[in-house]
């Protein structure tokens, strides 16, 4: 069953990106992932966090998803500028990352892993 992984700044740099080794954005995965800046707190993040799950599973094998504690990961989350949260960053294996900023919907999130992404969603 596929899952949501939480990610720190080690587990970022071998995950995402090595920020100690590069400086242009260099994406390390083997496929594109899901990033979702939350904090225990933040009621919207909790809003967010059953969607995540549920694409987690519907990708699975496809993407990868992942979340930051920002209240924790201060370093991370001021490497990305998060004023807001949460903050969903969308990478794709090739080109630059996207930013996404609030509590979006289910069909939002797919519409951003076509799109940026460029996965296609699963047949059910």
């Amino acid at each position: 069953m596929a899952k949501v992984e939480f990610l720190n700044e080690e587990t970022f740099k071998t995950k995402v990106f090595n920020f100690e080794k590069n400086k242009d954005w260099k994406f390390e995965g083997d496929k594109p992932c899901m990033i979702d800046f939350y904090a225990d707190w933040c009621q919207p993040c909790k809003m967010v966090a059953p969607i995540l799950d549920e694409l987690a599973e519907e990708y699975d094998g496809k993407i990868d998803i992942y979340k930051i504690d920002t209240e924790v990961e201060r370093n991370l989350a001021g490497m990305f500028g998060i004023q807001s949260i949460p903050s969903l960053l969308f990478v794709p294996k090739e080109g630059q990352p996207q930013m996404a900023v609030g509590a979006l919907p289910k069909d939002s999130f797919k519409k951003a892993i076509a799109d940026v992404l460029k996965v296609e969603e699963p047949a059910s």
